[in-house]
């Protein structure tokens, strides 16, 4: 987590600051094969250097970014789970839960998915 120590630190609000945490080191135990890093200045899971998942602050909002195809693949789920969407992420506002168990089929997913790409993003 020492990666995501100064983007943690930027967070205003120690309640969103928290999540946030919370967030990242649950996909940090989970994904022991995932390489954390900051890129565009925002938390991001790669696999064999390519995208997994992304994650960005907002006032409102913890965004999660599984790329268009996580989205597509999950809009029933993230429908369900109360999220607001666009075609690249996730809201969750801050005052819902975090459905982990939606995440981490979301990551599954992306990693099943990009097994064989060779690009960072999908083409």
């Amino acid at each position: 987590m020492e990666v995501f120590a100064d983007y943690l630190a930027k967070i205003d609000n120690p309640l969103h600051q928290a999540r946030t945490e919370e967030v990242l080191t649950w996909v940090t135990e989970q994904f022991p094969s995932l390489l954390p890093k900051i890129a565009w200045k925002q938390p991001m899971f790669t696999d064999h250097d390519t995208y997994i998942i992304g994650f960005s602050v907002s006032k409102q909002h913890l965004a999660v970014a599984p790329e268009k195809a996580g989205i597509t693949q999950f809009t029933d789920s993230i429908v369900q789970a109360g999220y607001d969407h666009t075609k690249l992420l996730m809201r969750i506002q801050w005052n819902q839960p975090v459905d982990y168990a939606l995440l981490e089929k979301m990551i599954e997913f992306n990693i099943l998915d990009k097994e064989d790409c060779s690009t960072f993003w999908r083409e």
